[in-house]
């Protein structure tokens, strides 16, 4: 939908945000860079320049502080994404189905919703081709109740209607959702399970990563907790279920890596190294193997749980781990026998 600015040219509304009531005063180019993913900082100042900055209905620029419970619209003279997005045949792994929402199982690969980069192929593409009226959620995506990242594999939750979505999405909130995680990580794990807190934000250097605040700098971050179990020790690496209580951009990701266990072949976060081992050639060319039968990041939402909007029964679902997974954990397996053997 087209918001008029001041100057009377047509303009689209991109984003919109209500800022919490415990926010500090902010500059809000710095805010919005810390809630718009793959967003530059030049691309926010020329929006406020061209007026399309709006607090609360009014223009600002860049220097403007947010305050507690501002209501915060970016505009574009073109419209969005979202508002071009196009429906494709794009097959779905259904795990289940009825009137108030669908349960998918995303293969790796798959983008969940469009972004700079990536208009067509995503998963919304495929939800809006197989499903009409979709509704919208608060950040215009039809449909998406949550997201996984682009090469994590599995479960998501998708609403069918307007009561559902806000059900359902207000459980991810309370956190009374139930998401458990497999995932392979680099380095032996001390501790057979455990607990990682720590507020997750933007990377300050680097801008596709998200990061771990210290205690002096939480402000920047948003709290995040993850419950991890010992599955299966192999060494040098290890397998372990991650249960999340919040659900953070890249949360697993940057979490592992925080405690020293970066997730295998998580190019994004450095785990496409050899950050465990030997230095025997022989080693290497096994790791390298591995990388190519599970070229991606190892990380598969295994179980999915939560209230049903209208029967109130609590359901979960599990999907077994794909085949590029299972083959890179059965290499390891074998290679750890092998280790013990010597």
């Amino acid at each position: 939908m087209a918001i008029i600015s001041e100057d009377n040219d047509d303009r689209y509304e991109h984003f919109s945000f209500k800022v919490d009531k415990g926010q500090k005063p902010l500059r809000i180019d710095k805010y919005l860079l810390n809630h718009i993913e793959n967003i530059t900082r030049s691309k926010l100042q020329t929006a406020a320049k061209d007026n399309g900055v709006l607090v609360n209905g009014e223009a600002v620029k860049a220097n403007y502080k947010v305050k507690p419970n501002d209501v915060i619209s970016v505009t574009f003279e073109h419209p969005s994404y979202q508002q071009l997005l196009v429906a494709e045949d794009i097959p779905l792994a259904i795990v289940y189905e009825d009137d108030d929402l669908v349960v998918v199982n995303k293969p790796a690969g798959m983008v969940v919703h469009p972004g700079h980069g990536n208009y067509s192929g995503t998963l919304i593409n495929a939800l809006i081709y197989h499903f009409e009226n979709l509704p919208n959620n608060s950040s215009n995506r039809p449909g998406l109740v949550h997201r996984i990242d682009k090469d994590t594999s599995g479960l998501l939750v998708v609403a069918k209607t307007e009561h559902a979505m806000n059900y359902l999405s207000n459980q991810f909130a309370e956190k009374t959702s139930e998401r458990e995680y497999v995932a392979l990580v680099w380095g032996n794990v001390e501790e057979d399970e455990g607990v990682i807190e720590g507020h997750i934000g933007r990377h300050p250097k680097n801008r596709l990563q998200n990061t771990v605040f210290e205690e002096e700098e939480i402000f920047k971050g948003k709290p995040a907790v993850t419950h991890y179990k010992v599955l299966e020790r192999f060494g040098y690496v290890t397998l372990v279920s991650c249960k999340l209580e919040t659900g953070r951009t890249h949360q697993i990701r940057v979490h592992m890596k925080h405690i020293g266990h970066t997730l295998f072949n998580d190019e994004r976060y450095g785990g496409d190294a050899i950050l465990k081992g030997t230095t025997f050639t022989k080693y290497k060319q096994f790791v390298d193997n591995c990388f190519k039968v599970l070229p991606r990041q190892a990380l598969h939402a295994k179980t999915l749980g939560f209230e049903h909007p209208t029967s109130k029964e609590f359901l979960r679902f599990e999907v077994e781990v794909p085949k590029d997974m299972t083959q890179c954990i059965e290499k390891w397996r074998n290679y750890a026998k092998h280790q013990d053997n010597e």
